[in-house]
């Protein structure tokens, strides 16, 4: 069990997400993260000499050049120098391989390609080349459109996603959609309450001074209900990025998007 200290501010702020909401509202049109930021971040995030997760980008401009393994190939040699020429399809994972009849995220297709296609070592979760390569495939992607993978194979993992969602949990009893749907725009200490999509992921964040993934934001927030957070890429973990990518289709890609 992960135990840490909360301040009574943010104590009773989590237990008043619980009580006096009112219902969402899914027929909404989904709304960035960046609608929410203050006005510095927005401009950080926008400006591309200035967004701190731009490091991560040129970096996986370099990665994806690289040979690597056995067979001394890089992502480039498959996919294109310049940019990768199947960009777009970063904007629609997860996405369910049929080959091993199991979704696949970004970042496992990676990893898939490092050690079937190029026989190297896989990139552990988290680690500065994989959120490098990540970050890069997105940005080749950015203001492209989300877009969820709409085989009859997801469904089941979208409807596992969305009870990841809706599932309480921890000491404080909450689900994601206490926040994320229930509470949309009200102040959480120093933040307004996005409606948590995915888009901008892999992230900059502030407070933490580095690029983050998905799954350990996921992690994040399981800590802050007090949940035993799950390991990074786990299929819980997958499904509701999955979900989160249905209930965010249509958002424009905003990697790296910049948060505090």
């Amino acid at each position: 069990m992960i135990l840490f200290r909360l301040s009574h501010g943010l104590v009773a702020a989590l237990v008043l997400l619980t009580t006096g909401v009112a219902q969402g509202d899914d027929r909404r049109p989904p709304r960035s993260g960046l609608e929410f930021v203050a006005p510095g971040l927005r401009q950080l995030q926008e400006d591309e000499f200035a967004n701190p997760g731009m490091l991560w980008v040129m970096r996986g401009n370099q990665l994806w050049r690289e040979p690597a393994g056995a067979a001394n190939k890089s992502c480039a040699d498959c996919h294109g120098k310049e940019a990768p020429e199947n960009a777009g399809a970063a904007a629609g994972y997860p996405r369910f391989d049929a080959a091993r009849g199991r979704p696949v995220n970004l970042e496992s297709r990676i990893n898939l390609c490092r050690t079937e296609e190029m026989r190297a070592p896989p990139l552990a979760y988290e680690s500065e080349p994989l959120l490098a390569l990540t970050a890069y495939f997105r940005h080749a992607a950015r203001s492209q459109s989300m877009v969820a993978d709409d085989s009859g194979a997801m469904t089941a993992v979208v409807a596992r996603g969305r009870q990841v969602f809706e599932q309480r949990r921890g000491a404080f009893d909450l689900a994601c959609r206490h926040c994320h749907e229930l509470n949309v725009g009200k102040s959480l200490r120093e933040e307004r309450i996005s409606e948590g999509q995915s888009n901008g992921f892999p992230t900059y964040r502030v407070s933490w001074q580095t690029l983050v993934s998905l799954h350990r934001r996921f992690q994040a927030c399981d800590t802050a209900v007090s949940a035993e957070p799950l390991a990074l890429g786990h299929d819980d973990y997958v499904a509701l990025e999955a979900y989160l990518a249905r209930r965010g289709t249509g958002l424009a890609i905003e990697t790296p998007a910049v948060r505090r």
